[in-house]
């Protein structure tokens, strides 16, 4: 049994994958914009990243942007029949490499259209919808517009299932009115987890839940607590973040990144490493540290 295979299998949709995937948004150049530094390296962590028996692959065209959908066509395509390759729409780069929204249909629409080109592919396993209402977390607003305009592509057959991400649980609740929401990616880790609800309620649901930047965030406090159990493991922070978003909840579908194969080992390593109940105890008070001193 390969390491990413222990930590289990969720769904999203119909589509049945490894919890433990891949990020590719490292695979860009600095401040996810230009080319690799290394491409041949960027091309042979792809080619790791599958051979490791992970099948969940999260991306985006604006990624470089287009560089990483390019790379993920280069190293993997033809695809193997089970991976799973989700991308996200609703912003754009601009010359200089700022992020800007992109949220008119016709915007959207070519979105769809720049992912399936560069990835190789006539429809699109998942897209998510990133609201942009707030630029650093969730904010309220109605997506029922860019949603509608995603269920419309889906009936054209060129995406398979819609995800939402940067979202709250209103704008869930709304984006499921209009079209089955197959998954849910928004920020959560030890210390930012104010959907711990969302999280329990879309369990219950049967949908995933993909955090982003799951170790960011930390004060120094936190890190030292993140460290003295890590240290106790013989395990480094990350495989300990990431060990415990595992186990936080079984719809919890993880999604580290790196440009190097010898960090995504290290990551995926986390996939066989099993929490003592202590030490989750320790962890889940870091979120109360937290709101301590903020």
């Amino acid at each position: 049994m390969s390491t990413v295979k222990q930590a289990g299998t969720f769904a999203i949709g119909d589509l049945t994958v490894n919890r433990m995937g891949y990020g590719a948004m490292q695979l860009a150049g600095p401040g996810v914009f230009g080319p690799p530094k290394d491409r041949d390296e960027a091309i042979a962590v792809l080619r790791a990243v599958v051979a490791s028996g992970v099948n969940h692959i999260d991306t985006s065209d604006f990624y470089g942007p287009h560089i990483t959908n390019q790379l993920i066509r280069e190293a993997l395509h033809p695809y193997q029949d089970d991976l799973v390759i989700v991308t996200k729409i609703a912003a754009k780069r601009g010359d200089d490499g700022a992020w800007l929204p992109a949220l008119t249909p016709d915007e959207l629409t070519s979105a769809v259209h720049d992912n399936l080109r560069n990835l190789g592919i006539e429809a699109i396993d998942v897209v998510n919808f990133r609201s942009m209402h707030g630029l650093h977390g969730p904010a309220e607003g109605s997506i029922e517009e860019p949603v509608s305009v995603l269920a419309e592509l889906q009936r054209q057959g060129l995406i398979k299932h819609i995800g939402l991400s940067n979202v709250t649980p209103a704008q869930i609740a709304e984006g499921r009115k209009i079209c089955d929401i197959a998954c849910v990616q928004n920020q959560y880790n030890l210390a930012h987890r104010e959907d711990d609800s969302l999280i329990d309620g879309l369990a219950a649901d049967g949908i995933p839940y993909v955090p982003f930047f799951p170790l960011g965030g930390f004060s120094p406090l936190q890190s030292e607590t993140l460290s003295q159990v890590a240290k106790r493991l013989n395990a480094s922070p990350m495989q300990v973040a990431l060990a415990w978003l595992l186990q936080r909840s079984p719809n919890i579908l993880l999604i580290p990144g790196t440009s190097s194969r010898d960090h995504l080992s290290q990551n995926l390593a986390a996939a066989e490493l099993k929490l003592p109940a202590d030490a989750i105890a320790e962890l889940d008070g870091i979120a109360g540290q937290s709101a301590t001193t903020a």
